[in-house]
This record gives structure tokens, C-alpha cells and sequence, in this order.
């Protein structure tokens, strides 16, 4: 219960109309989305209910993301799978960017950390063409 009054008072601001407060769920999937715009992130992780509910048809654009709120702040955990051959480094830095300048641009909210967790790497599957090819 404490929990949930501390997402309160981090996702609140007030003014002479009232209170605005954002769910955490919201900035999961803002996170999500920005995550995988980049070019070099093949796939966001999930878990298992998260791909049973995809298959059905509904699609989890907070999948890979675990948002943090505390006194501190916001902090935000991404795991994802990059393509194989790109720059590790490089498609980090665009992911915590993207995301960073995505919560700035639709929450008006500051981001203490942006932590890119890479869980694998997707290698392309060659195609039945290319096989055929081969065997000939």
C-alpha cells in the first residue's frame, strides 16, 4: 500500500484545475514504444503470458520494460534482443535517448536512469530461397 502512494506522489502535479497523475503502467508503455522504434533492436523480452497474449492478438507495448518509482525518482529497466552485427554501445545510447526524450515529450516527467539490458542477439534465419540455393 505504501508502494502505491509513493507512484502517487512521484507521477503528480498539481495546478488551479486540479491533479494530473500518471500510472506507471503509462510510462511502461511510452517506454516501450520508444525502445522499439530503434533501428538495431530486434525484440523487446517478455514473459511467457506476455507471448501467449500476443498470439492472441492483443499487443504488449510494455513488454521489456520494468519501471521504478521511488524518492529518488524514475527509473527505468529495458530488456531487450539486438540484431545481430549492430553496435551494442551505439543502439544502448539510441534506446536511452529515444526513451528519455519520449517521457520528457509526453509526461513532462525527468528520467533518473535509463539501465539497457541486452538479453540476447537475433541472428537472421536464412531464407528457403537461399537453402535451395545452396543445395543446388
Amino acid at each position: 500500500m505504501s508502494e502505491h502512494l509513493n507512484i502517487i506522489d512521484v507521477n503528480q502535479e498539481s495546478n488551479e484545475l486540479g491533479k494530473i497523475e500518471i500510472a506507471p503502467e503509462v510510462i511502461e508503455v511510452i517506454a516501450g514504444i520508444a525502445a522499439a522504434e530503434v533501428d538495431g533492436v530486434s525484440q523487446m523480452r517478455g514473459n511467457f503470458a506476455a507471448g501467449v497474449v500476443e498470439r492472441l492478438g492483443k499487443k504488449n507495448h510494455g513488454k521489456g520494460i520494468k519501471v521504478e518509482l521511488s524518492d529518488d525518482g524514475i527509473k527505468v529497466d529495458v530488456y531487450c534482443i539486438m540484431k545481430f552485427g549492430v553496435s551494442i554501445p551505439h543502439v544502448a545510447q539510441q534506446i536511452q535517448d529515444n526513451i528519455r526524450q519520449a517521457l520528457i515529450n509526453m509526461t513532462a516527467l525527468e528520467v533518473d536512469e535509463v539501465n539497457v539490458h541486452v538479453v540476447g542477439v537475433h541472428f537472421d534465419q536464412p531464407k528457403e530461397n537461399d537453402l535451395q540455393d545452396e543445395v543446388e
